[in-house]
């Protein structure tokens, strides 16, 4: 039966779907990376989340109020490292290939459901969204495997003075945001095989025909 048939391709379209839609949250994130601070002083912040489009700085005062600032970045911006500039455009092709494939992925369910595949038809009409899918996994692992190296070897970033952040912080570690994105990238893969791997069989093309 067609519903039968299509039952993986709902799970795959709901995996890519979730995956798009995290891979667009965590690219407005700042907590890509967290910077903490062991002695914070009036010049330093006790706490710098560092995202690929915004970093977010927060201020303890003595009555324990604790204060934030959120700085955006421009394409204009020289202090932005080589690889948040990646990340930034190599996010933003997946969150794009990510909208393409999920309709992509409506349209050939809604042929599979009212049956106006042809018996012609032979090819997956799902491995075009499939191949997008992985593409845009490859591309969210590369953004994450860039910036987490980056983590664990301490670099730093020169942020301009008006952003009151000195260039290293005593810690570093990954953010949530990082997190969410390395999900997007798994969730990506998943849907995209299922995709991929569907195939028509002939009784389906036969009775799809009639």
């Amino acid at each position: 039966m067609v519903s039968r048939r299509a039952s993986r391709q709902l799970g795959g379209f709901a995996a890519a779907t979730l995956a798009w839609i995290l891979c667009s949250v965590s690219m407005n994130l700042p907590q890509w990376r967290v910077w903490c601070f062991q002695e914070p002083m009036d010049s330093k912040p006790n706490l710098t989340l560092v995202g690929m489009w915004r970093t977010c700085v927060y201020h303890q005062e003595i009555n324990s109020n604790i204060l934030r600032a959120c700085y955006q970045y421009t394409y204009q911006d020289n202090f932005i490292p080589l690889d948040i500039r990646v990340a930034q455009h190599l996010l933003l092709i997946s969150s794009i290939l990510g909208m393409i494939s999920t309709v992509s992925v409506i349209v050939a369910l809604r042929k599979l459901y009212s049956r106006s595949l042809q018996k012609k038809h032979t090819y997956n009409p799902f491995f075009f969204p499939g191949l997008l899918d992985i593409i845009a996994s490859v591309l969210i692992f590369i953004s994450i495997l860039y910036n987490y190296l980056s983590i664990i070897r301490k670099e730093g970033i020169a942020f301009p003075p008006s952003f009151h952040i000195p260039h290293f912080p005593d810690t570093q570690k990954v953010g949530t945001a990082l997190a969410m994105a390395t999900l997007s990238s798994f969730l990506f893969l998943v849907g995209g095989t299922i995709s991929i791997s569907f195939t028509l069989t002939p009784r389906f093309r036969i009775h799809s025909s009639i």
